[in-house]
């Protein structure tokens, strides 16, 4: 990065290092084990306006306060070397910073037609109560959809009123809905702007989430993408057909099928399988690898499969007790899961989907293709021989491991 496109960075980032800035995205990383993720946020800590980076390194998060020049430097640094893009989201308008594999910088500014008021920095006394208490330390958590501002697919399906406040029974579903969007988010960079994705929603039942996904790429974003719900359920996907005609999502189609058997694209940038009850989760993977899909997100749910397979004489004394069998299979399940994933060349990580106090099913596969296949079909192997188990995913999905080592499939019982 030379002297010029810096310039050009702390230009746009001038505008925005204020009280008016509601976060600083950097994300697809130049190396994923590092620093996977940072958000920058303002904050007022004892009268004083300061940036808070958060950074995700693997599990852990780390937190450090900027002053306005820190920040400008801290963003400057990530993007020369560390990140490909920074996305700035304010009350003055947004920005998108993107640095191609080559280095070379290119920086876009919208700025809003009627700019929110800059509040003075001096005597936070003058400060607006409510900018302050934004601001605070404590402030009430921030959320892609906002309560308060209508959104008609979530009116229709019960989860708000039309006066955009969330229904107090529907809050966990809110917050489900909001956590899926921060993980579609982050896969931003993996999609295109300047050509259609495709995207296939497996198991998409009454299609919170499908309407979701689609409202923020399509409608917030402005990507061109074509959204194919699939369930199993003929009244729901009339019902949400209906709705998508109803709202003019003409990128937005429903159809009524199950996994294993659906042919309707040829080509698919993103799979998404959120609560695919058992193998549908592993015949929806398979589809996903056999597309070269770019970004696989799954949420598993109900995975009996190992529960019945699964004996090891050191773990016996555990496996005995049935829940801890039962949740041991399904956690030995999903990480099978996504290690195959990588087998097949993809950068897998396992995300907490929401709270557990919110909902048991709350581990997200998240994949993104990288071509380079991983060489761990030994330890596959040996894990599977472990555990005793057979599963559907290896079956499906790399199937010459059976063969290799010198065993068979039949011969690890």
């Amino acid at each position: 990065m030379n002297q010029e496109e810096c310039k050009e960075i702390k230009q746009a980032l001038d505008l925005f290092l204020n009280e008016s800035l509601e976060r600083i995205l950097m994300s697809n990383p130049t190396d994923s084990g590092k620093i996977s993720r940072s958000r920058i946020r303002p904050l007022l800590m004892k009268g004083r306006l300061v940036f808070q980076a958060e950074e995700q390194a693997g599990k852990q998060a780390f937190h450090r306060n900027l002053d306005r020049d820190e920040a400008a430097d801290y963003v400057t640094g990530l993007l020369d070397g560390s990140f490909r893009q920074a996305e700035i989201a304010s009350g003055l308008g947004n920005a998108l910073i993107l640095v191609s594999r080559k280095g070379k910088v290119t920086v876009k500014v919208k700025q809003s037609p009627r700019p929110a008021r800059i509040l003075p920095a001096g005597n936070p006394v003058s400060r607006e109560p409510e900018r302050a208490a934004l601001l605070s330390h404590n402030r009430k958590k921030h959320y892609i959809l906002e309560e308060g501002i209508p959104v008609p697919f979530l009116v229709d399906l019960g989860v708000m009123t039309k006066e955009g406040r969330v229904v107090n029974s529907r809050y966990d579903k809110y917050r489900q809905i909001n956590r899926f969007l921060e993980f579609i988010e982050d896969i931003l960079p993996n999609l295109d702007q300047d050509r259609e994705s495709t995207i296939i929603d497996f198991g998409c039942g009454k299609s919170y989430l499908t309407f979701a996904m689609y409202y923020y790429l399509k409608e917030l974003k402005g990507y061109p993408v074509r959204i194919v719900g699939l369930d199993l359920k003929e009244d729901v996907i009339e019902h949400c057909s209906r709705l998508g005609r109803q709202y003019g999502y003409e990128g937005l189609s429903f159809c009524h099928g199950d996994i294993a058997s659906f042919e309707g694209v040829e080509k698919v940038d993103m799979v998404v399988t959120l609560h695919a009850c058992d193998l549908a989760t592993d015949y929806a993977l398979e589809k996903a690898v056999n597309w070269g899909a770019r970004v696989i997100l799954s949420v598993p749910c109900c995975q009996h499969e190992l529960n019945g397979q699964m004996e090891n004489s050191l773990l016996r004394p555990v496996l005995q007790y049935g829940l801890i069998k039962e949740r041991m299979a399904a956690l030995y399940t999903d990480a099978i899961r996504a290690q195959v994933l990588e087998y097949r060349g993809y950068r897998t990580q396992i995300l907490e989907f929401i709270d557990m106090e919110h909902t048991p099913k709350n581990i997200l596969i998240r994949a993104v293709r990288q071509g380079k296949k991983r060489d761990n079909g030994l330890q596959i192997r040996e894990l599977a021989d472990f555990l005793h188990v057979k599963p559907a995913v290896v079956e499906l999905l790399a199937p010459e491991l059976w063969e290799s080592g010198g065993k068979t499939k039949d011969s690890w019982y």
